[in-house]
């Protein structure tokens, strides 16, 4: 496997003209000893079929994309060792499969942890054309078909939509079209203001015309653009509301401009109050999407897609599905998760997150999205990732945007064997402690759904409160008595946006899951928890065992054969990530020791 590897890196100086040449070359050099035919089948689309036809000898149908996916995937079972099916059909759950970069033109990447911009250096386009295709195949490898390069908060000026910008965007999308990638750009609502008009009210007739002409001219030069990306009315971003519009008012203009050329808005619906008084106790951020758009539901074009965030508020270590990706049942949706570890640990510590990703499909019934997004952790590092084992995270997304029936355990299995050289034994042990790490993070940060102890604005490591008093509504008003908010009918009921039988679940103390207790409730700390343990004595616990648990990892790594450069890395922030995790246990434990006068019940240190 590692020569093939390496064969490929040098042989990527060959520039495929196809998805099909692509994978002809590909089957080539990674299983040579295997007769592997590939036959046109344009009516499976991105799908393919398998299928043995001798001893050595197997046959991929599929459309263009689809023959390339199929090549990808018999090329993983057979070097990871899996048997290889008889017959095998596969299809992509969802149209699609997308990656959305936050990245500025001058280079800088915001929530950024694996270096600078792939794509833009000093105000333009800038990139490695060879690192452009090592990215195309690694997108392909796992079936992602959507690239959006540039910032949801676009920064003026918004270049990809100018004219002198197009031709080498247009470069760009002709290296990524052999891996049946479609690139996207994020825009920004309020463009029209910067070319000569006064407004940018999407029923204004001149607004509507600038933005049709811009979309001519940007498919004039990329015509298999797959839309736009929209972050609008959002922590200072320009949207519809400045006009007394409504976000379908604002989203369908747009769509009206690109539906001639085949085009999709995806427009996300991080919208609150970011200017939330601390001494208001009615507001609650998580209801804020719900109330912007669910009474919009059916009004949105047939070409818009709602890009919904996972979980009500902002991609913290755990949070309950959005109640959006529940009740907009006449809505074309799309799940956001993000991949750049920002409130997880900022690709400095470990953490796994196909098995929170798995939490939150179990919660979904199967039909209510139709696309899924990843905020991208990608940069010019040289392993892409910063951290060698969040490649893990990219590889395991792939995988279940394609198939969101994908488990947890044979996804993070097949990553390590194609990644590392190991023993079956090195290989459990690695696949283990990817999987318990988000557990492991969860433990010795903020405790049972809380969220928010971060330090500001970087958001890593930990400051009970540092969000308390601010504007942004993060609150877990935290007091000598109880902590956390209580969101059932009784408090800010945000739990009644949900149906009936979530509202069961969660609005009664006693029986919900404990894991989303100080989310939904507000509790003293003498609270007895189902294994009879007080609320204090739990927070106490996990944050001690969190750190143990980092410490025990550090342990197993150390054992681990890792390569040059990717052990060098590992072993360096491991380090890092048991200094926050010690930070994280003492502060966060020094801090409701202060406020509840509780002991720890089993006499570890706690600083006074």
């Amino acid at each position: 496997m590692k020569a093939w590897l390496s064969r490929l890196k040098a042989d990527l100086d060959f520039i495929p003209a196809s998805p099909e040449e692509l994978a002809r070359f590909e089957l080539s050099h990674a299983l040579p000893e295997l007769d592997c035919k590939l036959v046109p089948d344009p009516s499976l689309g991105e799908g393919y079929r398998l299928e043995r036809t001798g001893d050595q000898a197997f046959t991929i149908t599929g459309g263009p994309s689809g023959l390339l996916y199929g090549a990808y995937a018999f090329i993983q079972r057979s070097l990871a060792g899996e048997s290889l099916p008889d017959f095998l059909e596969s299809s992509p759950r969802y149209a699609l499969r997308m990656i959305n970069c936050w990245d500025n033109a001058d280079g800088s990447v915001e929530r950024g942890y694996s270096g600078s911009s792939l794509f833009f250096e000093g105000g333009r386009l800038s990139y490695d054309p060879f690192r452009m295709r090592e990215l195309g195949r690694l997108m392909a490898s796992v079936g992602l078909n959507v690239l959006c390069i540039n910032n949801v908060n676009v920064h003026f000026p918004a270049q990809l939509l100018l004219e002198d910008a197009l031709p080498d965007a247009a470069a760009l999308a002709d290296i990524f079209r052999p891996f049946g990638v479609r690139l996207m750009f994020s825009v920004d609502f309020s463009q029209p203001m910067r070319h000569g008009i006064p407004t940018a009210d999407p029923l204004d007739n001149a607004v509507r015309t600038w933005w049709k002409e811009t979309a001519a001219r940007v498919y004039s030069a990329i015509p298999d653009l797959a839309g736009f990306l929209v972050k609008a009315d959002s922590e200072g971003r320009p949207g519809p509301f400045t006009y007394g519009r409504n976000h379908a008012e604002g989203a369908n203009m747009l769509a009206d401009a690109v539906r001639p050329f085949g085009g999709t808005v995806v427009w996300r619906c991080f919208v609150y109050n970011c200017r939330q008084d601390w001494r208001d106790t009615k507001t609650d951020r998580p209801k804020a999407a719900w109330e912007h758009y669910a009474y919009l539901d059916g009004q949105f074009a047939d070409n818009v897609i709602l890009q919904v965030k996972h979980g009500p508020f902002d991609f913290q270590v755990r949070e309950p599905v959005s109640p959006l990706l529940l009740g907009m049942k006449k809505t074309n949706l799309a799940m956001e998760l993000q991949l750049a570890q920002e409130y997880t640990g900022h690709q400095v510590d470990i953490y796994t997150m196909i098995p929170m990703w798995r939490e939150v499909f179990d919660e979904l019934p199967s039909d209510r999205i139709m696309s899924l997004a990843a905020v991208s952790n990608l940069g010019r590092d040289d392993n892409y990732t910063g951290h060698p084992l969040a490649a893990v995270n990219f590889y395991t997304y792939g995988l279940l945007a394609w198939d969101p029936d994908t488990e947890s355990l044979p996804a993070v299995s097949r990553w390590v064997r194609l990644t590392y050289a190991f023993s079956d034994t090195e290989e459990g042990k690695l696949t283990e402690l990817l999987l318990s790490s988000r557990r492991t993070y969860e433990k010795y940060t903020a405790p049972l759904g809380i969220g928010w102890m971060v330090t500001p604005h970087d958001h890593y490591g930990p400051n009970p409160s540092g969000y308390e008093y601010d504007l942004w509504g993060t609150y877990h008003k935290a007091n000598r008595d109880a902590v956390g908010i209580d969101r059932t009918s009784s408090g800010t009921g945000y739990l009644l946006q949900y149906p009936e039988s979530y509202q069961r679940k969660y609005e009664n103390p006693e029986t919900c899951p404990d894991l989303y207790l100080l989310f939904y409730h507000r509790l003293p700390y003498a609270f007895r928890m189902k294994d009879g343990r007080t609320l204090i004595q739990r927070i106490y616990d996990d944050h001690f065992e969190g750190y143990e648990e980092a410490k025990a990892m550090c342990t197993v790594l150390r054992t681990l054969p890792f390569p040059e450069p990717d052990r060098q890395v590992i072993l360096s922030r491991m380090d890092l990530q048991l200094g926050n995790a010690r930070e994280w246990c003492d502060i966060i434990n020094t801090f409701f020791h202060r406020l509840s006068g509780a002991e720890d019940e089993n006499g570890r240190k706690i600083y006074d």
